[in-house]
This record gives C-alpha cells, structure tokens and sequence, in this order.
C-alpha cells in the first residue's frame, strides 16, 4: 500500500513549545510515522513563547485566513522537528498569537483556534499538497472536521479524512454562539447533534461528530469516557460514536528519556548495570537538601499540584508517612496555592526528609526521576500520562492509582511472584495511597533481590512510539477507507 500523507493539526508540538503530554505526542509521532516512509507535516500557530530551533524560512505568499468578515492574512514560518526529515509550519498572526501564552484567559480565545484551524486547512492548496488524513489535536482543531463536512465539502480538500485526538475530555473549548458566523459555518450546525451544547458553541462537541474516526490516548481512557463518571457531560456522544472510538496508548522519546545518555543526570545507568543509579540518589539528595541516607527510600513527585493529580490525597498522607516509616519525599510542581503551601509547610517542618521545589524544572524533573527510588503519581483521572514510563525507563518504579493510562502501563508488584513494573492502589483516597507507599518501603527494607528485579523488568518495558505509531497507520487507512469508500490503493 503507497505511504500515506498525513497532516497533524496541534496547538503544541515539543520542543518549540510545550504546555503538556500533548506537546509530546505531536513532536514524537511524526518521527516514527516518517521513519515508516510516510509524508508527514505538522501546523501548529507561531506562540510569544515559541522557541526558533533550528533553520527557519518564511514562504514567500502571505496566507489568506477566511473567518469573520474580512479575509485575515497570516505569515507561514517553515522548519523541520530535530532529528527527522519532518517539515513544520508555523502560522504567524501576531493579534491572536504574540502572546506568551499558549491558551490564553482572554475573550477571544475560541477565536485564536478557530482562526488557526482554518489557516491549517487554507495552508494545504497554498502548499500545493492534498493530505489523505488530517489528524486533528484536542477542541483547539474542533471546527476543523466540520469545514470539511459542511462549506469545504466538494472540494478537493474534503476527500481527507480527520481522526481526531481527545487529550483530555474536560476542556472542551465553549464559546458564545456568534462563533458559527465567525467560523462562517451554516447556522444549522448550532444543534445538538453538531457543535451545539447548553446554549453555546463546544469544539470538542464538534470535532467528536464530525471526525472521520475518534481516538485517545488509552486504551482504559477510552472506555472510562463513555461513561457518565468519565464523560464530563459528552459520554452520549461518545457511546454514539463508540464504534469509531479507538484508544492507544501514548509512548515516549526513548532516545531523549535514556538514563544511559542523558545529560541532565550527574550519573549515567543501564538495567544491568545500577550503580550509576545511586549516585544520582546521592547527589539529589544533597541538592535539595535531604539527608544523604543510602537505606532510606526517597519517594520522587513531579506534577501539577491539582486535586485530579491526586496531590491532596499524598498532602493527606504525608503526615501519616513521616510519622510512621522512614522516607524522604523530593517534590517538583507548581499549581494550588493551598497546595503549595501544604507542601512547603511539610518541609518546614520535616528539614532534611522533605524538599519542596514550585515551578518547572526540566533537567530538575529528570534527576527526580532518576534519583528517586520510588514515583509518586496518585491521579483521580489520568488520560495517558507519560511521567510513570519516564519513571520506569529510569528504573523508578511507579506508585499509581488505576486510571486511564496508569493503568494501561504499570503492572503491580506482587511480592514472590517475579511480576510487576509498579505499584498500582484502587481507591482514590489518602488512605489507599498511604499502604501503597508503605509497601513500597516495605520492598525497600526486606525484598532488595525482587526490588532490582523489578526495576529492570520496569526499565525493559517498551514505551517507544514505534508499536503506537503502527496502530495511528492503521487507523489513518481506515479512516481513509470510511471517507472515499474505498480502502487506500
């Protein structure tokens, strides 16, 4: 079958600019769908806080961006990922995107990505290359599916097919109803069973009926959203589109994510070979000022410091944890400000055992990872998640809760039975996480033989994007196959 041309439509794409596992998934993707042979290119807008990597060129016309009452017109900067012959179009317009932030609080919000969507699909004819599948990123790109089903229908553009990506379900894109006339869409797709929801306009809504096929980022995430715990009011939809409903999992750059190669680590480590491991311990332990105790288990946390992310039950638990068993805690996040000062207090209170750091540290993450003996992540509700693989790459066996991708990725520990990749609890309550962790120090103290095993039956996980990627294919064609009838010669 010929190499398919796929065009992926994202408001972020790593490393030129980042906000979350989104941002991953767009600047690894590409790399392995290119090294299947086929033509891949990413659109993404040109953000304040974009970062110019590489050798950058202007096209030479300026791009006419049809929505609202003019025509706008917008400067395409082109480049490629680092490290694969990818190219990258970055859409220009300064009004919308010269801010510095990626999803702005401002009330034209909904318009900056519909006023992107269009310029993706304008950006096509402009190159003179005509996309089989148009694969579109989260409620940013919403809008997208139905230019092709409604005012773009007929033409050449509308014989590609759109998968479309649900990151995460509860941002949604709502917007007042007068962005149907600015998208210039029908005034007949504000129903229900379009783009329509509570009296407002909602692009994930859109996308989700209008997407040639649906995927997420889970194989548990995509059933735990057609249900009504996990739908955030969309399940309907999604139980109606069930049979174009497809999760898989997210990898990583495993090239990037090597504790033998990586830079940021004062230590370098292979599964057969952990001695490099302990001196990472070591040394994140004298900066962050914690005891340098090679006996006492030291529990890495790196998140956003939000209830969904489970940090007000491991804020619940610490007390308990400090009290009752040795353990130090190294913690990274930014988030609530009640959690923040939840967590400063401890290490206040507790010098030497608990180091609290806000804000984000990339090469500081790394070493947390590396460093650690044991990664806390007690989400409520996780899509996918990629800091528990980073975890077990780096031979850090994770403490999950059984959500989404958590669960999808991390096998438990059973002690004696040579099985598991981590430490997976059921309820989301502090109590839960709090026998969790005291097992894992448990592992620690008495089972050292089954603990190294278990990281490296952790750190021989596979995690690249190399099997994800072939799935994407899969789905691609059979996109294809849905959208001209026909499956792709």
């Amino acid at each position: 079958m010929r190499p398919l041309k796929v065009l992926l439509v994202s408001p972020e794409v790593e490393p030129f600019v980042k906000v979350g596992g989104l941002a991953d998934m767009v600047g690894a993707l590409p790399k392995e769908l290119a090294a299947l042979g086929h033509d891949v290119r990413v659109v993404t807008p040109l953000h304040g806080a974009t970062r110019r990597l590489g050798e950058w060129q202007a096209l030479p016309d300026p791009l006419g961006v049809e929505v609202g009452e003019t025509t706008h017109w917008a400067r395409t900067w082109e480049t490629t990922l680092p490290g694969a012959p990818v190219p990258v179009y970055f859409i220009e317009y300064n009004d919308y995107f010269a801010r510095p932030e990626v999803y702005s609080e401002k009330p034209d919000n909904a318009r900056r990505f519909v006023f992107f969507a269009r310029a993706a699909l304008a950006l096509c004819p402009q190159l003179g290359w005509q996309p089989d599948v148009i694969h579109c990123h989260d409620w940013t790109t919403g809008l997208l599916p139905v230019w092709l089903n409604t005012t773009l229908r007929g033409t050449p553009l509308s014989r590609a097919a759109t998968v479309f990506t649900i990151h995460n379900l509860e941002h949604q894109g709502y917007a007042d109803k007068s962005l149907v006339a600015f998208a210039r869409l029908p005034g007949s797709e504000f129903r229900t069973d379009s783009m329509e929801s509570h009296g407002s306009v909602n692009q994930m809504k859109a996308g989700l009926y209008h997407a040639t096929k649906l995927t997420t980022v889970s194989p548990t995430y995509a059933k735990e959203i057609c249900t009504p715990a996990g739908g955030c009011g969309l399940d309907p939809v999604l139980r109606f589109r069930a049979a174009d409903l497809l999760g898989i999992l997210n990898g990583i750059d495993t090239v990037s994510w090597n504790p033998a190669t990586d830079p940021a680590l004062p230590a370098h480590y292979t599964a057969n070979d952990l001695a490099g491991k302990a001196v990472c311990k070591a040394r994140l332990q004298e900066e962050l000022g914690l005891e340098v105790a090679p006996d006492v288990p030291l529990f890495g946390v790196v998140s956003r410091l939000a209830p969904h992310k489970g940090l007000d039950l491991l804020a619940d638990a610490l007390p308990f944890v400090l009290g009752r068993m040795e353990a130090q805690f190294a913690l990274l996040g930014s988030g609530e400000r009640r959690l923040e000062g939840g967590f400063r207090a401890a290490a206040q209170r507790h010098p030497g055992r608990v180091a609290a750091h806000f804000g984000y540290g990339g090469d500081l993450a790394r070493r947390i990872q590396a460093g650690s003996d044991f990664f806390v992540m007690p989400s409520r509700a996780e899509p996918c998640g990629l800091t528990q693989m980073y975890a077990m790459r780096y031979g850090t066996p994770p403490i999950v809760r059984a959500t989404g991708g958590l669960v999808d990725s991390v096998w438990n520990f059973e002690p004696g039975a040579g099985r598991g990749t981590g430490f997976v609890f059921q309820e989301p309550t502090a109590k839960a996480l709090f026998a969790t962790i005291r097992s894992a120090g448990a592992a620690y103290r008495a089972r050292p033989a089954e603990l190294l095993a278990l990281r490296r039956r952790a750190m021989a996980q596979d995690f690249s994007w190399r099997d994800s990627a072939a799935k994407y294919v899969d789905v691609y064609r059979w996109a294809v196959a849905a959208r001209t009838g026909a499956p792709l010669a």
